[in-house]
């Protein structure tokens, strides 16, 4: 027990450590991507930066607007932080004993609450352009939602499983993604949608909506509400690695994918996002999982 918790702890701190350092790794990215230098002022190449980023943000001065909902307002940026880090419970430790047998049900139970986080963060505001972003946010989170949990019940009908290390383990003698690329494909699009990132940055338009649902939040609020979009980043990327590969070291490529997308992808239209997830995405990913997961099993 006391094993498990000092696992627990030590997961937890290296993951805020690893999201402090892959904003890093975005602005040195992006950066490079537009023929310029990242941030490199600040000792060796930049290396403390996301520590003076993190001093920066906690420091400053914490404002709660007169008309917004208070409670609400500073428990949201709080309980989004708790569901990003809970989702790392997956991946406690390297003892196979460890791991929840039910992790995949576990994993779709606690991503779909984070839809009333970006929904309580809006409406707590009591800010148009926040309530705006936060509806935004969450028709394309639950629309998308739907499309990941049939391609996710497609791969885990393969492994017959739903623990992430049986799962793992089924991969090591082919890599289900290539057994049908296409839908490995289509999987990629659709945790770039559900974790809000560009080219599907639509909870935060800056040009319409004015950074959307966290737009009046600021430090140690806005803090926390950006830790858990990384967070929910790094772990989508290895979620990814482990259900598609089978291998850890392939997160870091998904991960750099994020990057590479909002380098070189524009916007999407919002309209399109909407009409491509429940009349292309939906529809073939049900028609895969209605068409050869009876084949498989027969397999």
């Amino acid at each position: 027990m006391l094993s498990h918790l000092i696992s627990t702890l030590l997961t937890l701190v290296l993951i805020l450590l690893g999201v402090a350092f892959f904003t890093l790794l975005e602005r040195k990215a992006l950066a490079y991507f537009q023929l310029r230098k990242g941030p490199n002022k600040v000792g060796i190449s930049g290396l403390p930066q996301p520590l003076a980023d993190a001093m920066k943000l906690f420091t400053k001065e914490r404002i709660i607007p007169l008309t917004s909902n208070h409670v609400p307002f500073i428990a949201t940026p709080v309980f989004s932080l708790f569901l990003a880090l809970a989702l790392w419970q997956l991946f406690p430790a390297s003892n196979p004993s460890l791991f929840m047998v039910m992790g995949i049900l576990f994993f779709l139970c606690v991503s779909a609450l984070n839809v009333y986080t970006t929904l309580m963060a809006g409406w707590a505001s009591n800010s148009k352009y926040a309530l705006l972003g936060a509806i935004r946010a969450m028709a394309q989170t639950i629309s998308y939602e739907v499309t990941m949990t049939l391609i996710l019940l497609f791969y885990l009908i393969l492994a017959n499983s739903l623990d992430l290390y049986s799962i793992r383990f089924t991969n090591h003698f082919t890599p289900m993604a290539l057994l049908l690329i296409p839908l490995a494909n289509m999987w990629l699009v659709v945790i770039l949608a559900e974790t809000n990132r560009a080219p599907f940055d639509f909870a935060e338009g800056e040009s319409e909506l004015v950074s959307g649902f966290n737009v009046e939040y600021g430090g140690g609020g806005f803090t926390f509400l950006f830790i858990a979009e990384y967070a929910n980043i790094l772990f989508m990327s290895l979620l990814t690695s482990c259900v598609i590969t089978g291998t850890i070291l392939f997160s870091v490529f998904i991960a750099f994918v994020f990057l590479w997308a909002r380098a070189t992808l524009p916007r999407y239209r919002y309209d399109l996002l909407m009409s491509a997830a429940w009349k292309a995405f939906l529809p073939v990913s049900l028609a895969i999982l209605t068409t050869l997961t009876p084949f498989m099993l027969l397999l």
